[in-house]
């Protein structure tokens, strides 16, 4: 478990400071993202799921709604490309991850980081119980080292005949490795130089 100053405590503080002047500079962004959610048809325009936070303890992630009203209710938890559950628009933000601005509130709160490993639903969880009492000894973030990596994870799992089996056999134990990489290098500049190449990803 990380044990540095930065780790302990400058990384909350960072966390609050960027993130309330994110909300403030990046407001626009988030009436056009409601707004296209309510243009892209009926339902509400955020959507919260359960996933497992820091030490195990379990809360809702926040986001833009990209799918179709109770699509969790109607297929597994990931989705690959082609997934009709996925609305035009939600196809729009999801591209361009402006779906996942919301969850810089889940940071307020403290449930979540700026960076981290992302946060999973249960199910996966308890499929690698083990690998995740490291992973979750940090809280949860909105991007790190795996979430660059597989930017398109839809696109990916597309490729795969059995996309839910694809995550669990392979891509879900490849991004655990790299939650486990972010986890030993955890500092201040490794976190501004994640920060950096997902702006770049994002951009470019």
């Amino acid at each position: 478990m990380p044990n540095s100053f930065y780790a302990r405590s400058g990384k909350r503080v960072f966390d609050l400071i960027a993130v309330a002047c994110g909300i403030v500079f990046l407001s626009p962004l988030f009436v056009l993202a409601a707004l296209a959610v309510k243009l892209g048809g009926r339902g509400p325009v955020l959507f919260s799921h359960r996933r497992i936070g820091l030490n195990f303890k379990p809360f809702f992630t926040h986001k833009f709604r990209t799918m179709t009203v109770d699509a969790d209710k109607h297929g597994p938890a990931i989705t690959a490309g082609g997934d009709a559950r996925i609305t035009p628009m939600g196809r729009l933000l999801r591209k361009t991850k402006l779906d996942e601005l919301p969850q810089l509130f889940n940071v307020l709160k403290g449930e979540m980081s700026l960076v981290g490993p992302r946060p999973e639903v249960a199910q996966y969880v308890e499929m690698f119980k083990e690998d995740y009492k490291t992973v979750l000894s940090v809280r949860p973030g909105i991007t790190d080292y795996a979430a660059i990596e597989y930017r398109d994870e839809v696109a990916v799992l597309a490729q795969y005949s059995d996309p839910q089996e694809a995550y669990v056999q392979k891509l879900l134990p490849a991004k655990i490795l790299l939650y486990k990489k972010y986890i030993a290098e955890q500092s201040f500049l490794t976190d501004l130089k994640i920060l950096v190449r997902t702006l770049i990803k994002l951009f470019s």
